[in-house]
């Protein structure tokens, strides 16, 4: 079993600086897949890190597999990390990289052999086993750097932000890569990245994290469609929810609308029926859906609005401006308050 536990896990570098990570408790399920997100400096990170052994916690206990790892140096947690920057050894052949770590464990030859034989084929590098890795593009090293921690067969695998050096096209597919990983494998994954669409198309639950604190824990649907509060709201989705400060369209709350779930009507000469008249500002269009911008209200506020593909919107034009208040997400001002270690998170 590969469960991995943190119970009140606090890191402080310097006394006197703010924590790094700050009362964070979690349950990660065997075999589970679980991102932790969050913008640049939130924990993330530091938190993996201390998964790994790479920092010891300030405060608070790390188990993996139902066993005490607080204080044991990363050799001896049964994991393998993945990082962004490869991290192979130049001077190695594909093979030799892959094999390096049960080298070094005294695993037998012919286990090894066939432990890097058995990655190489999954990941699709059986025919660059004898190249270095200056004759490999950045998608296959890092194929390699996957396969490097397959062949060790931990009990949890760690990601670092593994995709941040990768072009668009190269991370879809190892975006792809990753996922069919773990269906294959079945083991215990946690991963982190500042790329909110990472989270959602590859996590099976998601941390969402800002200032050390844990935000929302749930499933990738439940963090877009109920967000427990404003930071949430704002950080996951592309385009985020649009948010409207209280008055806008509700009296006494922040209310949250995802840019599906506003309609724009041309207006021509007639008055809008919804009240609320708006003017487009600029368009984005995508292909199969069209982004118009708009400055809502006597604020004018920016807002954005998810349209059909074929909708032919202007600078300047006056718009009906028609949310759907049945989808809207109402968050109270008062400070939100960590999500719970599993299930769906808190309410708004």
């Amino acid at each position: 079993m590969a469960e991995v536990s943190l119970r009140g896990v606090s890191k402080v570098y310097r006394r006197g600086d703010s924590a790094a990570v700050e009362s964070f408790n979690l349950e990660v399920g065997d075999g589970e897949f679980l991102v932790l997100v969050g913008p640049s400096g939130c924990g993330k990170s530091t938190t993996l890190r201390m998964v790994a052994g790479l920092e010891l916690p300030t405060t608070g206990t790390i188990s993996i597999g139902g066993r005490d790892v607080t204080s044991l140096p990363p050799k001896d947690r049964d994991i393998a990390m993945v990082f962004q920057n490869y991290a192979l050894y130049p001077h190695m052949t594909v093979e030799e990289n892959m094999a390096f770590a049960l080298r070094l464990r005294g695993v037998p030859k012919a286990e090894r052999e066939r432990r890097v034989a058995s990655a190489a084929e999954a990941l699709g590098l059986g025919p660059y086993l004898d190249r270095l890795p200056k004759a490999l593009s950045g998608g296959q090293r890092q194929r390699v750097a996957l396969g490097r921690a397959i062949v060790r067969e931990p009990a949890v695998f760690l990601f670092d932000e593994p995709l941040s050096n990768l072009d668009a096209k190269m991370r879809v597919e190892m975006r792809a890569e990753i996922i069919r990983l773990h269906h294959r494998l079945g083991a215990t994954m946690i991963y982190v990245t500042h790329d909110q669409t990472e989270a959602m198309t590859m996590g099976e639950r998601i941390v969402v994290m800002n200032r050390g604190r844990i935000q929302q824990v749930a499933p990738p649907m439940e963090l877009y469609e109920r967000p427990a509060n404003p930071f949430v709201a704002g950080f996951i989705g592309t385009p985020p929810m649009n948010l409207f400060p209280m008055g806008t369209l509700s009296p006494l709350r922040i209310v949250g609308l995802r840019p599906e779930h506003i309609r724009l009507e041309r207006l021509g000469g007639s008055a809008p029926k919804s009240g609320n008249e708006t003017v487009v500002d600029f368009v984005e269009p995508l292909g199969p859906e069209t982004l118009v911008h708009v400055l809502f209200g006597p604020t004018r506020l920016p807002v954005v609005v998810r349209a059909p593909g074929f909708a032919r919107f202007a600078h300047g034009e006056r718009v009906d401006f028609v949310p759907d208040m049945s989808r809207a997400v109402e968050f109270c001002t008062r400070p939100a308050q960590a999500a719970p270690e599993r299930g769906g998170g808190t309410s708004p």
